[in-house]
C-alpha cells in the first residue's frame, strides 16, 4: 500500500484496533489468474496471529487460495473534506481515512471443531451482550447442514500495515478548522474522523 510517511500507522495497538472495530473485510487473491475479492467478516484472534473466516461453497475463490498470500483490507472511518473549510480559497477536496492492509496465507480449516469455535466467536462478536442468541443452542443437526455449505479458513499474518489520513500534512490551524466542522455533522463517519484528528493533534 502507498503510505506517505506522515500518514504512516506505526501503532500496531491501533492497527489492531481498526481490525477489531471494522472487521467486514475485502480479501483479495488470485483465481485462475485473475485477482479476485470476496466481502465478508474476519474476526482477528486472541494472540493477534490469525484471522478467522468462512467462504460460501458456491464462492470458487477457496478452491485454490490455500497457500496463496492473500491481501485482506479493513477500512476504517472516512469522510470528505471540503475546502470551503480552511481559511484560503487556494484548496481543492480531499478525503480523511483509516484504513488497515494484512497480508498472510491462507489454510483450509478441516477440522468441525476449529471451524464451530471460529463461528461461534464470530456469532458472539455481533450479537449484542444482552442478546438470548447462542450458536451453541442452535439444532445440532440443523447446524450440520448449514456449516456443510461454508468452507473455513484462517490467515497466518506475516505483515500488517495502516494509514492515517487525518490532514497531517495541513497546518494545526487549518486541522482545528477541519475538526471544528466535521463535529457538527452527525454521520458516525465524520464524528470518528475528528475525534482521531483531536487525538492525533494532542500527541
Amino acid at each position: 500500500m502507498y503510505i506517505p510517511s506522515h500518514f504512516n500507522i506505526t501503532d500496531e495497538t491501533m492497527m489492531y484496533s481498526v481490525i477489531n472495530e471494522h472487521s467486514f473485510a475485502t480479501l483479495f487473491s488470485e483465481h485462475n489468474g485473475r485477482p479476485f475479492a470476496t466481502h465478508l467478516p474476519l474476526i482477528l484472534n486472541k494472540e493477534n496471529t490469525y484471522l478467522y473466516g468462512h467462504f460460501a461453497r458456491p464462492n470458487p475463490q477457496w478452491q485454490d487460495v490455500e497457500n496463496q498470500t492473500v491481501l485482506a483490507v479493513f477500512h476504517g472511518p472516512h469522510c470528505y473534506i471540503s475546502p470551503s473549510w480552511y481559511e484560503t480559497n487556494k484548496a481543492v477536496p480531499t478525503w480523511n481515512y483509516v484504513s488497515v492492509h494484512v497480508y498472510g496465507k491462507v489454510e483450509l480449516l478441516e477440522g468441525e471443531n476449529e471451524l464451530m469455535e471460529s463461528l461461534h466467536e464470530m456469532v458472539m462478536k455481533y450479537e449484542t451482550p444482552d442478546s438470548s442468541y447462542n450458536l451453541q443452542n442452535v439444532d445440532a443437526e440443523y447446524l450440520a447442514g448449514l456449516t456443510k455449505g461454508v468452507q473455513g479458513f484462517k490467515i497466518k499474518i506475516n505483515k500488517i500495515e495502516g494509514t492515517a489520513k487525518l490532514s497531517q500534512n495541513h497546518s494545526i490551524e487549518r486541522q482545528e478548522l477541519v475538526i471544528n466542522h466535521l463535529e457538527q455533522i452527525s454521520n458516525r463517519n465524520e464524528q470518528q474522523i475528528s475525534s482521531l484528528m483531536r487525538s492525533n493533534l494532542k500527541k
